[in-house]
């Protein structure tokens, strides 16, 4: 058997520990594919179940839902289970926001029925923790918390990441916060890392802090018309690259 060519530098030992790793990670995809994608019967619903557990975590946010309140009308935390639903109806949520955006997926199908069963609206709106998103993107999200029925629930996965900008952005736009209380929101408290890839969201408001040293504008008009995602995230690559 002819064996790929090796890359300067490359051992043979390498080559064939990638291709067994890469067949390991597709065969995990496969995997976690193959199920979780039917609620309609008790087995479907059995397999879901087991596929939010196992897949996504969920056994973990039933005990810890990081969930906390950001103001009379908002609320933030990770994927709500089913059995959050009741504390959730019980503090008034009328809307959910989910960052994670719409999906085939266990987590996904469990929180739609959840939200019709408590009266409750559900709204997507996709974001990324390690890629930023275009200013529309930031900008519908701004209009979409101001808009929705009150009070509110944001949430992705963990609620560390995404949530945290979403929430961040909330309190700059829309509770007149300051700099230093939007920054907190993306901190170790809601299991946010700043050192990992996700610190790319902290950049994001690094960035916007160092243009209102100079210029002070409110971060939607900074977003519609100054905010470049493509330099914020060179700038953001380059820094972490030199440690």
């Amino acid at each position: 058997m002819k064996l790929p060519a090796l890359l300067p530098g490359q051992r043979t030992g390498d080559t064939m520990f990638s291709k067994v790793y890469a067949r390991i990670k597709q065969w995990e995809r496969s995997w976690k594919s193959s199920f979780g994608t039917d609620i309609s019967t008790p087995e479907g619903r059995q397999a879901a179940r087991r596929h939010n557990n196992l897949v996504d975590h969920a056994f973990l946010r039933r005990i810890l839902p990081n969930r906390y309140q950001l103001s009379d009308e908002a609320w933030r935390s990770n994927q709500p289970d089913p059995v959050h639903f009741p504390a959730l109806q019980k503090i008034g949520i009328r809307s959910v926001i989910n960052l994670r955006g719409p999906d085939r997926f266990s987590y996904y199908l469990f929180e739609k029925e959840a939200c019709t069963d408590y009266g409750m609206a559900l709204y997507n709106h996709e974001l990324f923790a390690r890629v930023l998103g275009s200013p529309k993107d930031y900008l519908d999200l701004l209009d979409l918390m101001e808009t929705v029925e009150k009070p509110m629930l944001i949430h992705c996965k963990s609620g560390a990441d995404r949530t945290g900008i979403a929430a961040a952005l909330y309190l700059l736009d829309q509770k007149g916060a300051d700099i230093d209380a939007a920054r907190a929101q993306l901190s170790l408290k809601y299991a946010h890392q700043r050192w990992s890839k996700a610190g790319i969201l902290d950049h994001l408001l690094d960035t916007y802090a160092i243009h209102c040293e100079t210029n002070p504008i409110t971060v939607r008009d900074w977003l519609a018309n100054h905010y470049d995602p493509e330099a914020v995230s060179a700038s953001f690559h380059a820094k972490r690259s030199k440690g």
